[in-house]
């Protein structure tokens, strides 16, 4: 007994390769050298009647004997075996008419093509693909309609769990809506990679709907293998090489190169590139009292063909100028990431879209639906990051599953190389999936996240990153006239930032000290009432130092460690510290817990002070929480109140920090102003409190460990008086001179 093929998909060797192959009825030359690849997906077969569409399908099931040529399946020869084991070798045949036993229910149809064969295709999953079967089980084959008879006649060759899966004429007489149901149902069979499919058709829109190239069939021959949007959009060709509105005598029975030699080559390769829509002039069958079709219907229900390129010709994917698709190793590519299960078409539209601009692209899918849906990554690849593997995909709880690939997306994106961006759309739930991988990665590395929830708080989503939430307008729910104007809108902002990007690195690096020779950074942070010291600082150190300035409001803090963790930022000034204010007493922007921990990670010299720890920020006065009336407060503006730190909370504050201190074992200095911690804590001014500032030096005083490496020093200036801010400076040069010299040694 034969043995089914083991080849494994993405192998390299193709599902089906015809080569050479002839066949004759008598003296007639039906097939006449066709030669067709198909390396995965779909691919469609056109062709009028009596071109050799259906000796083709019969010839490789074994139906008719081929004169010469080869039939190889997984690359093993096929040609001249019987058919009952090219079958087992794992080719399902639907054959046109369908032929089903009459006299056998559906039930009775599939149990029998089922016994004794195990594999992923049961009945039960054939009744959970078409529902409609499953209320027609006990109906007899000739008590079904046509698109029924279809369904059943595709789902008997599924049950042999083929690698490869043939059809002849599956839409033929079928309504319109079983049309769109077959279409639909057999480019997701393919997308899963369960199975190949070679489609033989009549129906133009139905082949270029379904694939991408398509092949044209004349006179026993592959004429041509053409993109679908070519074949689609061009009614002339149609004429020519299918008699589409012509007669029989009209078409071009030569190949491709036959043609004059400009117009060959745009017939082959001038495929318009991106998502192509599909224009319908009667979307309902048309009866004789049918009026005419308002322009406004024809628009709203026209189709965007969105596929991904899944056949080849010789190993190559076609399409539209050989189109850039999923990046290989180490070529630099934009990822387009999320739940393909739900958001195909619309991910599929930005990945078409910012190939269109010339970029390559890898579609992640990353789908807790427990299959694939055809993306580049699958989600079993993401999921396997989790630290514990795959496992919580499967539970079989959608909430647990989604935590899970939050997880291992967010640990598997940073580990991967050549990323020029990523785009995603979705709803809250994509949107919390991927916007913490995001998140994850480099400042300036693009990133964009279409959502439903952009316009509202969205600081769970963006953090500390520079994360661009773009409003979806409309819910991410399918393709219409408003979301392909905002999804083109993200795509083609992110090729644009990616194109940049790469030019960007393309450059060669300036030579260190050259004309072109970028300044170190150091960053900075500053609040509106230590503005004056950070403004005379960076004045201080322009001159040999790029300085970077990020506002103290919580985000701002978590920003810089953000670089210092990733390396961009090797220097910090950390003057104003006062998010530690509003993360112990409950203000509105507040630091985290890990407030310096990248300081304490990457042992980098810190000078630091405490900057703005007066202070808790409220909004409107009314918001002030119950438990502090009766404090010092002070009207920022109407939308902000603040209120002054107690010397109580200003030594919690001093321990807490001078613990975190402790932790850092790079050179540290702490700087104490002790005339004043802010604008509003100068003398005179209503947040002047000398008790609350003793409170805070002598808290940090008793906690720091001082060594050689870690001193706190103690200054009589305000923290707005030059002389403090040249203090920093002087400090910060000292401890970075010794690092150098520490460097130089070591060498």
């Amino acid at each position: 007994m034969a043995e089914r093929l083991k080849a494994p998909p993405g192998a390299g060797v193709p599902v089906l390769q015809i080569s050479g192959l002839n066949v004759f009825y008598g003296r007639s030359h039906a097939l006449q050298g066709v030669d067709l690849t198909l390396q995965h997906g779909v691919l469609s077969v056109v062709g009028r009647n009596g071109m050799g569409k259906t000796t083709m399908c019969k010839a490789i099931m074994g139906l008719v004997p081929a004169s010469s040529g080869s039939i190889r399946l997984f690359g093993e020869e096929i040609a001249g075996r019987a058919p009952a084991d090219i079958a087992r070798l794992g080719i399902g045949y639907v054959p046109q008419g369908r032929r089903l036993w009459r006299s056998l229910t559906v039930d009775e149809h599939l149990r029998l093509m089922q016994r004794g064969k195990r594999g992923a295709w049961t009945p039960e999953r054939i009744y959970a693909a078409f529902p409609r079967l499953a209320e027609r089980r006990n109906n007899g084959g000739a008590q079904l309609s046509g698109g029924e008879q279809q369904m059943l006649a595709i789902s008997r060759a599924l049950l042999l769990n083929p690698r490869l899966l043939i059809m002849d004429e599956p839409t033929e007489g079928l309504a319109p809506v079983i049309v769109a149901h077959v279409e639909e149902m057999l480019v997701r069979l393919a997308e899963q990679g369960d199975v190949a499919i070679l489609v033989i058709e009549q129906n133009i829109g139905v082949a270029t709907q379904m694939s991408d190239p398509v092949a044209i069939m004349v006179n026993g021959r592959i004429n041509r293998i053409i993109a679908s949007a070519t074949l689609a959009g061009d009614r002339d060709l149609q004429q020519r090489l299918l008699g589409v509105g012509r007669h029989g005598h009209d078409e071009t029975d030569g190949a491709p190169e036959d043609l004059p030699g400009a117009a060959a080559a745009a017939d082959r390769t001038a495929a318009p590139t991106g998502p192509t829509r599909v224009f319908v002039s009667n979307p309902a069958l048309p009866t004789r009292w049918s009026q005419p079709v308002p322009a406004a219907r024809i628009e709203a229900q026209a189709r965007t063909i969105s596929r991904p390129t899944l056949a080849t010709r010789d190993g190559h994917a076609l399409g539209a100028v050989r189109p850039l698709a999923a990046a290989a190793a180490g070529d630099p590519y934009v990822m387009i990431a999320g739940t393909l299960d739900t958001k195909g078409e619309e991910l599929r539209f930005l990945r078409d879209l910012i190939r269109a601009e010339g970029l390559r692209t890898r579609l992640v899918d990353l789908s807790t639906s427990g299959r694939s849906a055809g993306g580049d990554v699958s989600p079993n690849e993401v999921a396997l990051a989790h630290p514990k593997g795959s496992a919580g995909l499967s539970s079989g709880d959608r909430g647990t599953a989604v935590a899970a690939m939050t997880e291992a997306f967010a640990a598997w994106l940073p580990r991967q190389t050549g990323l020029l961006g990523i785009i995603s759309a979705g709803g809250s739930g994509a949107t919390a999936m991927v916007t913490p991988a995001m998140q994850a990665l480099p400042v300036g590395l693009p990133k964009v996240m279409i959502s439903t929830l952009a316009g509202g708080d969205m600081r769970a989503y963006v953090g500390a990153s520079d994360v661009i939430m773009m409003p979806a307008v409309t819910d991410v729910q399918g393709l219409n006239r408003v979301s392909r104007l905002i999804l083109g809108n993200g795509a083609r902002a992110l090729a644009a930032m990616a194109k940049a990007r790469l030019a960007d690195l393309s450059r060669p690096a300036p030579a260190r000290g050259g004309p072109a020779a970028e300044k170190p950074l150091v960053g900075l942070t500053m609040f509106g009432v230590t503005t004056p010291c950070v403004q005379q600082v960076c004045a201080l150190l322009r001159d040999e130092w790029e300085p970077l300035v990020f506002h103290a409001t919580g985000t701002g803090g978590r920003a810089l460690e953000k670089l210092v963790e990733s390396g961009l930022v090797g220097a910090v000034i950390d003057v104003s510290t006062t998010e530690i204010c509003d993360m112990m007493m409950g203000g509105l922007l507040p630091a985290t817990q890990d407030r310096l921990g990248a300081v304490i990670r990457t042992r980098i010299p810190y000078v630091g002070s405490v900057g703005a720890l007066d202070m808790v920020n409220f909004a409107a006065p009314d918001t002030v929480p119950e438990r502090y009336r009766g404090r010092i407060f002070y009207p920022h503006n109407p939308q902000i109140t603040l209120m002054r730190t107690t010397p109580e909370e200003n030594a919690r504050m001093g321990r807490w920090l001078g613990e975190r201190l402790n932790l850092m074992e790079g050179p540290v200095r702490f700087l104490l102003p002790e005339a004043g911690v802010s604008a509003l804590d100068a003398r005179g001014q209503p947040f002047h409190d000398p008790a609350a500032d003793a409170a805070l030096f002598e808290a940090l005083a008793q906690t720091v460990r001082t060594t050689p490496n870690r001193q706190l020093v103690r200054l009589p200036h305000h923290i707005n008086d030059p002389a403090f801010a040249a203090s920093l400076v002087q400090h910060f040069r000292a401890l970075h001179a010794g690092r150098r010299r520490e460097r130089t040694a070591q060498r």
